[in-house]
């Protein structure tokens, strides 16, 4: 890596998002007097008879689950979007609304309580990946419904509001704010070369080797070089791919290898289960071709300096722009080294 990229202060540019992030790697000496808490270390229990999402248990609204034995999902009980919303557009002077309708679900990834991602089999996480699928296919074939978002919030700084292993999926009639970038900047990427985006910017990791964490035959697990996030990371298909809709079996078990590796990592950087907020971005159901689209999931982990230090978004990154000390690529070795 060039010197002036470790030792001075710079800023990157996110090819997917058009925007910048300002790079301060030489405040890695500064003394840390902030913020220092106590780690939990508490032992969940395989079924807990409290958790609305264990199986057999009776939900908030009265709904018992079902006992299932791998992956459970459920609509939302308290959604964000509504199916039956009003569709209106309202346009007064300066202010502007529009109707939004959507579907909300929750998955629950296995019936074990106690259990992450980081501590589930592969062959658990590829019934994950499975159902990401199946959910994308089903409900961006409705009418009404032009974006399916897939996330997780692991760990309650990330707002989580149950331990259970679980994620959501949120699919709407519009395309949200970062997905309306990341569209728009891999499709201007495609009409002015003919190229996928994403699949010149992985094949230049591959060859640098210094952001990558792990590969397989099918994909690849790096620090983005333009990441916000102290311990950022990315898992991305080396072959251009729009969604995760048509993975083969082999591909779908690789994605799942591939998540694996990275939640087992992130554990033990810190000795603590690592929280997150990950999410995949996909071509948009709406109808378009989307052939300029490459999926992609990304990792948003907010600890920083070890397991009681969190970094927010705060000052500068509010009102300027946001900002990291830590580079990428030490990042990266980081991890790579506990992988």
């Amino acid at each position: 890596m060039e010197s002036f990229l470790k030792d001075y202060s710079h800023k990157r540019y996110n090819i997917l998002t058009g925007e910048w992030v300002l790079v301060s790697p030489h405040r890695t000496k500064r003394p840390w007097q902030g913020q220092s808490e106590t780690i939990s270390k508490e032992k969940r229990p395989s079924y807990d008879k409290g958790c609305y999402l264990c199986a057999g248990n009776t939900r908030k609204n009265g709904v018992t689950n079902p006992n299932y034995k791998d992956v459970y999902v459920f609509n939302n009980d308290f959604p964000a979007l509504q199916v039956d919303s009003k569709s209106f557009n309202y346009k007064e002077g300066l202010l502007n609304a529009q109707g939004e309708q959507g579907i909300c679900k929750v998955i629950c990834f296995s019936p074990d309580h106690s259990k992450s991602l980081a501590e589930m089999s592969v062959k658990d996480i590829h019934k994950v990946v499975n159902t990401w699928q199946d959910e994308y296919k089903l409900l961006g074939a409705k009418e009404n419904i032009n974006y399916v978002q897939i996330f997780e919030n692991k760990g309650s700084v990330m707002g989580s509001s149950n331990p259970h292993p679980h994620g959501q999926i949120w699919s709407q009639s519009s395309l949200p704010n970062e997905v309306v970038k990341k569209d728009k900047m891999q499709l201007e990427y495609y009409n002015k070369t003919n190229r996928i985006l994403l699949q010149d910017y992985i094949k230049q990791e591959i060859d640098l080797k210094e952001r990558i964490i792990f590969e397989n035959e099918n994909y690849v697990v790096l620090t983005p070089f333009w990441a916000i996030w102290p311990f950022e990371t990315m898992i991305a298909p080396k072959k251009s791919q729009k969604s995760i809709e048509n993975l083969t079996d082999s591909e779908a078990k690789q994605f799942a290898e591939a998540i694996s590796v990275i939640t087992k990592a992130y554990d033990k950087i810190f000795d603590t289960s690592f929280p997150y907020s990950s999410g995949i971005h996909q071509a948009p159901t709406d109808g378009s071709t989307s052939e300029h689209w490459h999926w992609h999931m990304s990792f948003y982990p907010p600890l920083l300096r070890s397991a009681t230090v969190k970094k927010f978004m705060v000052g500068y990154e509010m009102f300027g722009s946001p900002q990291r000390d830590i580079t990428t690529e030490s990042a990266a070795e980081l991890i790579r080294n506990l992988v």
